[in-house]
């Protein structure tokens, strides 16, 4: 075992480390601190940062281990101080150099649930109305939004564009980041300053509205009594050219669009044909909910000469939804879930709708679920810092996604009476792989497994036969034709994942689902 040798106590700086084989030191008679090196050649020369390490009493497996790192004999230790220089002047420098070690790391702060301050902080970075610095796993569409943007300010040319995608797919949040870029671009390049309206399509009394909110937007102290309609009012300033050349472009934003669908869609064909006037100054971004909405209306724009151009925001993957929860977490210093509930959170959310809203309710709804075990619980360590238990765990996740996602089938299997529950299980362990059908005397087998396991009386093979036609009856199970009840072909008619994701919060099943 290799043996740690202090030269003396007022060079505490210099641990020689020598091995069963070979033996070195370092002769250090007078005391002298070593300067660090902070040219470039010296930094790229460092393959790893030395880690200070200045306790002669730390264990020899620690220091073998850093030691290993750096190289694979065993070598010299320099242990150096430059948290602080007044370490040199202490009474008892090793305590002093390890205290200043002990500032200088970086780490987490420790969480605890019962701390309201820190449960607060958590809950806020997963609401969805906080908005991120950067909006993550969308730059593509930015990007093209943007382009979009600049090419028609850089030609002082009106245009359309429609984006389209599912509840929570980060459109909306995607345009405030766009607009920010726009203004700041467009200041840098000295163009005018670029008018801005967003309009909620939802607020609007009547669909007629938008034309009101744009024409106050272009001439807000004008009242035109001439025109009968906004519409007629927008339509005859973009039809002429403009005396005033100090008027800049206009980018109008239209969020929820698919509420101005009529019975006819004259309000979205008129609002489009805007931007093709002669001297339209209007920048037109539709976004809405409806994929099939582009299909539905683009034909008819299309033979008026005014088809957009169409972005679509596909649903967020398991991948972009945990980064995504990952990158909002990082705000805090508490590590409150457990890797594994954020990826299997991460995973039925994306199964289900992408939706990254879902995501953060759902989360926040195990967090809640934590809060209320924790304030609840009596035992004493309940609220030590140390516990691995004081986190979101999967059974804490699986509550939560099934408050917000409870399906049919997953209220049918819950509802279910035990003994199917563990025929249910049974199939879920059956089939899991290629495997796709069995026989009712094989999985009768595997439920007389998990009934032994646990020490549960089984029913017996009459009875079991009932139960699997009462599942078979629900939809849950498929029969197969056969002569006899055992030879009896069946198969699962719902997915494996719904019956984990069903049972799993009952400690039970989610050992015979193992």
């Amino acid at each position: 075992m290799p043996t740690i040798a202090v030269s003396s106590l007022s060079s505490y700086k210099h641990i020689v480390i020598s091995g069963t084989g070979k033996s070195e030191s370092i002769e250090s008679p007078t005391p002298r601190k070593r300067k660090l090196r902070s040219d470039s050649a010296a930094e790229k020369s460092k393959s790893r940062r030395r880690i200070a390490v200045s306790n002669p009493r730390l264990p020899e497996k620690e220091i073998k281990e850093e030691s290993s790192e750096t190289s694979a004999n065993p070598v010299d230790l320099v242990v150096e101080s430059d948290c602080s220089e007044s370490s040199e002047n202490s009474a008892n420098p090793v305590d002093l150099v390890v205290k200043n070690l002990s500032d200088c790391t970086v780490s987490r702060s420790i969480w605890n649930p019962r701390d309201e301050e820190q449960m607060r902080a958590v809950k806020e970075a997963l609401h969805v109305s906080k908005s991120q610095s950067t909006v993550v796993c969308r730059e593509d569409e930015q990007r093209q939004v943007f382009e979009f943007v600049k090419g028609c300010l850089d030609q002082e040319k009106a245009g359309s564009l429609y984006i389209c995608g599912c509840p929570g797919t980060g459109k909306s949040l995607s345009m405030e980041k766009v607009v920010q870029q726009v203004s700041d671009w467009a200041n840098k390049a000295g163009l005018p300053p670029v008018d801005t309206l967003s309009v909620n399509c939802t607020s609007l009394s009547k669909t007629t509205d938008i034309f009101s909110k744009i024409l106050g937007e272009i001439e807000p102290l004008k009242k035109a009594k001439c025109y009968s309609s906004p519409l007629q009012h927008l339509q005859s300033l973009f039809s002429q050219k403009q005396e005033s050349s100090s008027t800049g472009m206009m980018l109008l934003i239209a969020d929820e669009m698919d509420y101005l669908i009529t019975k006819d869609r004259g309000v979205l064909h008129d609002l489009f044909m805007l931007t093709t006037l002669p001297f339209s100054r209007c920048i037109l971004i539709g976004v809405a909910n409806a994929i099939d909405l582009a299909d539905r209306f683009l034909p008819k724009l299309k033979s008026l000469n005014c088809k957009p151009m169409v972005i679509t925001f596909r649903a967020y993957s398991k991948d972009q939804i945990l980064r995504i929860l990952q990158e909002r977490l990082m705000v805090t210093p508490y590590v409150a879930f457990q890797s594994k509930a954020l990826e299997l959170c991460a995973r039925k959310v994306a199964a289900a709708s992408g939706d990254m809203r879902k995501a953060l309710c759902v989360c926040r709804s195990a967090l809640e679920i934590l809060e209320t075990e924790t304030k609840g619980s009596t035992c004493p360590d309940a609220g030590s810092p140390n516990s691995d238990e004081l986190v979101v765990r999967m059974d804490h996740m699986v509550a939560a996604l099934s408050k917000t996602f409870k399906s049919p089938v997953v209220e049918t299997i819950q509802s279910l009476p035990q003994h199917q529950q563990i025929i249910m299980c049974s199939a879920a362990k059956a089939f899991r792989g290629t495997k796709k059908d069995s026989t009712i005397g094989e999985l009768n087998k595997l439920y007389l497994e998990i009934c032994k396991s646990w020490t549960i009386s089984p029913a017996g093979i009459t009875e079991f036969t009932n139960m699997c036609t009462v599942l078979n009856d629900q939809g849950i199970l498929k029969f197969g034709q056969a002569r006899g009840n055992k030879l009896k072909r069946v198969s699962l008619r719902v997915d494996e994942s719904d019956i984990t994701f069903a049972l799993q919060g009952i400690r039970f099943f989610r050992n015979c689902l193992l």
